[in-house]
């Protein structure tokens, strides 16, 4: 199915920060997220507040969280932890569950890269419909192996690809992945993904 505009326009729109003022952060939502928001609201809320010092709300009506430093005394929260807390909920409202989003406020080497089919291989229709159930595989087996060989976290959102991971994991993860959309064989994929984390298991 087409992706919605709405979220089209949104994952466009996180290749460049909002216009935000110093000392405050905007995460627009798109709609097929604002449910899953609601709902994980306290699992987002707390650790923002409570272990970042920041405060948060949701702006119900303009369908974006907002956070920003506090009011009473800003200067007292290093104002780094404001990007870490507006990337854990960007990787929530891409996808990742609560749980992997965490990493973007807990770990200082984990990126969230985001490729698109169109943009490895042109498909369409019936084509590009396989290409993503080739991506995910029977009851999501490629996807999980490719997460837990290249130790990253990976979301396929219709046409979009989500990568969480260190830098050097999403350069192999997405490597794996072009492969697959140009039609490689998993097996042959899987052979390939091994050997590069054992060259950079090695090199470390």
């Amino acid at each position: 199915s087409a992706m919605p505009k709405e979220t089209s326009n949104y994952i466009k729109r996180q290749k460049s920060r909002q216009k935000e003022g110093e000392g405050f952060r905007i995460v627009r939502v798109p709609p097929h997220r604002f449910n899953p928001l609601k709902t994980e609201w306290m699992a987002i809320y707390t650790p923002i507040v409570e272990h970042c010092g920041l405060e948060v709300r949701m702006n119900i009506a303009k369908r974006q969280v907002e956070i920003r430093l506090p009011k009473n005394d800003p200067s007292s929260i290093d104002p780094a932890l404001l990007n870490k807390a507006s990337d854990f909920v960007r990787a929530f409202v891409l996808g990742f569950d609560i749980a992997d989003a965490l990493a973007m406020l807990r770990m200082e080497d984990i990126f969230i890269e985001s490729i698109q089919v169109k943009d490895v291989k042109t498909l369409e229709g019936d084509h590009l419909s396989r290409c993503i159930g080739r991506m995910a595989g029977t009851q999501g087996k490629t996807r999980f192996t490719l997460e837990n060989s290249t130790t990253t976290r990976i979301i396929v959102q219709d046409t979009n690809i989500h990568i969480m991971g260190t830098m050097t994991n999403i350069r192999v993860a997405r490597r794996a992945i072009s492969e697959l959309i140009r039609g490689s064989p998993a097996a042959k994929i899987y052979t390939s993904v091994r050997g590069k984390m054992n060259a950079i298991s090695n090199a470390l």
